[in-house]
């Protein structure tokens, strides 16, 4: 047990040098890994803006003037939100019109009935909640002189929500393939989110979740390699900017901490 501990006090003080070492760029890449399946499929929009139309058309029978609608909404709002993000500009509004951007496509794509993208699109707006986080002050109290409560700032409650939803990622990911491997990292993989969920050795447990999830990405997303002809290569693209982006609010766990509402918060009052 003491050297259990010991270990994993070492580790955290590897990663606190870390965090204090890149605390200056780290909430920046963080907002860019957010902001890129956003800027893929606004990309996308304009790129492929014909073919977008006409999906919408065939998929709904909503007529050229809504199908038209539909890609502009996207192109702009998505486009417009991660500018606001990256450039820290009216960060609230940003995120307010990303979140609608989900909703949308959940809805325009049928995402509500297939429950591995519907828990994707619930980990980005977590992800999305910890970038609204980020850009709130501290909560004023209510009486001059008089400290706000931390378990009552809604910055915190942010935080939690934002911690919770992201844990939908990893379940998407677990593979049920029995090998000792496969096993072994969908173990390792759950106890983190566990972990980061609570807000118990968040910092550390978000960190390692971050190396684990890009590896994975990576290597299970690869979608340069396929040729651009073939449907699968949108898939594992669609697939991998989504994980980044998770990962990307990984990483603003990591810079902002799990908030007041947590386990490590409330070991600091015991």
């Amino acid at each position: 047990m003491t050297i259990s501990n010991e270990f994993v006090s070492n580790a955290e003080d590897v990663a606190d040098q870390v965090i204090r070492k890149g605390k200056f760029f780290l909430p920046t890449v963080a907002r860019l890994c957010l902001i890129s399946t956003f800027l893929e499929d606004g990309l996308r929009m304009w790129f492929q803006w014909h073919e977008q139309k006409e999906y919408m058309n065939l998929s709904w029978g909503c007529g050229t003037f809504l199908a038209t609608l539909f890609v502009l909404v996207n192109l702009i709002g998505q486009l417009g939100g991660c500018v606001m993000v990256i450039i820290r500009y009216r960060v609230s509004i940003a995120c307010g019109v990303l979140f609608f951007i989900v909703v949308l496509q959940t809805f325009a794509y049928s995402i509500l009935w297939d429950l591995q993208f519907l828990f994707r699109n619930l980990a980005l707006i977590g992800a999305l909640l910890l970038v609204l986080a980020e850009g709130r002050g501290e909560a004023k109290s209510l009486f001059a002189g008089v400290p706000s409560l931390g378990d009552n700032k809604p910055k915190n409650y942010l935080q939690l929500t934002g911690r919770i939803l992201i844990a939908f990622m990893f379940i998407t990911l677990i593979r049920f393939e029995f090998t000792f491997l496969q096993i072994l990292l969908d173990l390792l993989g759950s106890a983190l989110m566990v972990l980061v969920t609570i807000g118990y050795k968040t910092k550390l447990s978000a960190l390692i979740l971050v190396i684990l999830l890009t590896t994975l990405n990576f290597y299970h997303n690869a979608w340069w390699y396929i040729p651009e002809y073939k449907p699968l290569r949108d898939f594992l693209k669609y697939d991998f900017f989504q994980t980044l982006s998770v990962v990307g609010g990984l990483l603003m766990i990591v810079y902002l901490g799990p908030g007041g509402v947590s386990m490590d918060e409330h070991k600091k009052r015991w």
